[in-house]
């Protein structure tokens, strides 16, 4: 008479734990994303907040905002004296910086004297918030689709 068991798992004891952990995975993976996305567009909001700071002490040294651009980390003059990212690093930037100057609601600007608009610009895609604005008026907004997520 042998009296060993068989230690291991049976196939079917295997597929339900493979059932489990991929339910559990269908689940946990969106909310893990749309969770680094808030944390993404919060250090955007602030980054665009310092950036706005900024630019009034700007405005009080030489009565005019300062207008760059900035494409994928590369600003247009380069010697800009404001952060142009926002984020820990260039390298680990979430949102690209730039100002301008604001829409006048006629389809001009108004003179950089008057106003400046800050955008910042998703390095990876984000289309429920697409780019977030501020301006020194105090307007702000986004281009994304769902404009409930830019601004809390």
């Amino acid at each position: 008479m042998n009296n060993t068991k068989t230690r291991g798992f049976t196939l079917i004891e295997l597929m339900i734990v493979v059932a489990i952990v991929a339910i559990l995975s269908s689940i946990a993976y969106p909310a893990y994303t749309s969770s680094i996305a808030k944390g993404r567009r919060a250090q955007a909001r602030t980054a665009l907040a310092e950036l706005l700071q900024q630019q009034e002490r700007y405005l009080t040294q030489r009565n005019v905002y300062f207008a760059f651009t900035n494409a994928s980390g590369v600003t247009n003059p380069v010697s800009v004296p404001f952060k142009t990212f926002a984020g820990d690093n260039i390298a680990n930037a979430s949102y690209w910086l730039s100002a301008d100057a604001c829409p006048d609601g006629a389809g001009g600007t108004l003179a950089l004297a008057d106003c400046v608009r800050v955008v910042a610009s998703p390095v990876r895609a984000d289309a429920e918030a697409g780019n977030l604005r501020m301006t020194s008026t105090g307007v702000k907004d986004c281009t994304g689709t769902k404009s409930s997520v830019c601004w809390k």
